[in-house]
């Protein structure tokens, strides 16, 4: 594999489908997207693994469904890590990129010397999905249960869905001689093809915590149980690359499969955080409030918890009272 060949596949998802057996699916391959959200915040490793594997996640599921918007993705635990969040913008004009941002939420103290899923306690996974302005915003949600956060949206899948889904994840920080150590990341998603209607089927699972196996029968059953031994298969270094590209990744695990891949589509890490936003979000505030939140040197503050940029803003131009907005 070609360094040329390697960067063009870096950041991007490839969808796929396999004729023979009913099955669709995403590769993802993501490195600079990591890069740019992991850099922002001085996270211990355990949490740089889980907010790794949900930024994965992310790109990999953002991809499935006709996302006028956005999608987030939201773990809320009563353990160490209290809560890692993710969004992925879709593109807005043909051409464009998505964009993908994440953080995570932790008390440093809390943390343990066990893996990254153990910080995490009792709570929940969710999926929401925002298409904008004049529609209804649809959530599901599944116990964090299963041993990973991949598990995690396999349930959710099966349980809110009724999608038989299965995640092969790998992720991790890249050495190789020449290159400054960076993290890459790779995965496939493989799903049942939806019968009726597509993810974001409106409602919310309830009841036991159902696995794709609960879902399919007959020759479903044998198409899915084939195809999932096959994936089974994949190994950590043919995720993540660079050796292998996703195209030739496709052919090694399903070339009896009859697999058909689609237009790459690529994606990077953005943020949608801007002045106009602070001043928007604290316009509901009077004067009184916004005194309460000036700091003694005289300002109002505010930090955006995806990317890190700060905002430094002059009291009297915030709130429902301020005297110049919007701008200083």
């Amino acid at each position: 594999m070609t360094l040329g060949s390697k960067i063009a596949w870096d950041d991007t998802v490839l969808p796929f489908q396999l004729d023979a057996s009913d099955m669709r699916g995403r590769v993802a391959r993501l490195d600079g997207v990591l890069d740019g959200i992991l850099k922002q915040h001085d996270y211990p490793p355990v949490v740089e693994a889980l907010v790794a594997e949900m930024a994965l996640l992310t790109a990999l599921i953002g991809q499935t469904i006709s996302l006028r918007w956005k999608l987030s993705l939201q773990v809320q635990s009563k353990g160490a890590v209290r809560m890692i969040a993710t969004d992925y913008y879709a593109p807005q004009k043909e051409g464009e990129i998505g964009q993908i941002r994440a953080y995570a939420s932790f008390d440093r103290d809390r943390l343990t010397d066990s893996g990254p899923f153990e910080q995490v306690g009792e709570g929940y996974f969710a999926i929401l999905i925002d298409q904008g302005n004049g529609t209804q915003p649809y959530q599901g949600i599944t116990p964090l249960s299963g041993g990973s956060l991949s598990a995690c949206a396999e349930a959710y899948f099966a349980q809110s869905e009724q999608l038989p889904t299965m995640f092969k994840l790998s992720f991790g920080k890249s050495v190789e001689p020449g290159v400054s150590e960076h993290w890459r990341a790779g995965g496939v998603m493989l799903q049942s093809m939806p019968k009726a209607s597509p993810f974001a089927a409106q409602g919310e699972g309830s009841g036991e915590v159902l696995q794709a196996s609960d879902l399919v029968s007959g020759d479903e059953e044998e198409n899915w149980n084939r195809a999932t031994t096959l994936l089974s298969t994949v190994e950590e270094l043919e995720l993540i690359g660079p050796s292998v590209t996703p195209t030739d990744l496709l052919v090694r695990l399903f070339h009896e499969e009859q697999p058909r891949v689609y237009d790459t589509q690529p994606v990077r890490f953005g943020c949608t955080c801007s002045e106009d936003r602070v001043r928007q979000s604290l316009s509901i505030y009077s004067a009184k409030d916004i005194e309460k939140m000036t700091t003694d040197d005289g300002r109002v503050t505010a930090d955006c918890q995806f990317c890190g940029a700060h905002y430094d803003l002059d009291p009297v131009s915030v709130g429902f009272d301020a005297e110049n907005p919007p701008s200083e």
